[in-house]
């Protein structure tokens, strides 16, 4: 594994609401083509686990959901991921990252659904924007994005996005989706981590701009 330089060393990020308190904060977690796209034109996401085997990012994997937190996800990434994490082949092949994914709890965005059947996961049919802002104000553990490109440009459209993390990998798609689709203006980020490892994937952690140091 080599090391990016960054200006900064990893460390957590609480941003403050204006009446001082704490706010939990929302992370994109997303693995994108060297092109740009999070899934493929078909919305298909799997070419992203058909990688060669890496014990240090198999374990960087394991860690962050090991970690603890919340999930937010659209329907479309809430069906795929509930239709493979609580698998007995799931749990078989990635042990860790099957335990982590089925206790950890699960916000679900949908119009559509009228229940959500994987275990610990709730369902918010309101106003994306404005549920996700009360979301933000309750007591509870920091909030990870995965997938979901549509809540995801939403989200960063509205400001309420604290910090962008890509997993590159080393592989072109050609075409698919961006995650930013929708997006009307542009966002300043700037780079505060960076870690390849030897399969080839490159680690980015980004935070807005307009987030200072001092808010950490």
């Amino acid at each position: 594994m080599t090391n990016c330089r960054v200006s900064k060393p990893r460390n957590g990020l609480k941003i403050r609401a204006l009446q001082g308190g704490p706010m939990r904060t929302i992370t994109v977690f997303n693995s994108v083509s060297l092109d740009g796209y999070f899934a493929d034109k078909i919305s298909d996401m799997s070419w992203a686990h058909n990688q060669e085997q890496d014990d240090e990012f198999t374990a960087f994997v394991a860690g962050n959901a090991k970690g603890g937190g919340a999930l937010l996800f659209g329907r479309k990434t809430y069906d795929m991921m509930a239709s493979f994490w609580p698998t007995p082949s799931a749990k078989e092949a990635m042990p860790e990252i099957a335990e982590g994914m089925n206790r950890m709890k699960k916000y679900v965005v949908s119009h559509s659904l009228n229940e959500v059947t994987w275990e610990n996961s709730e369902l918010i049919k309101g106003d994306l924007v404005s549920e996700i802002r009360k979301l933000k104000k309750q007591n509870g553990p920091d909030i990870a994005i995965l997938g979901s490109g549509s809540i995801v440009a939403q989200l960063a459209e509205a400001k309420l996005i604290d910090e962008y993390s890509v997993v590159v990998l080393p592989l072109l798609l050609g075409s698919g989706r961006s995650q930013f689709e929708g997006l009307k203006s542009r966002r300043d980020l700037k780079l505060v981590e960076c870690r390849s490892f030897k399969n080839g994937n490159v680690f980015l952690r980004y935070r807005p701009a307009d987030i200072h140091d001092d808010l950490h």
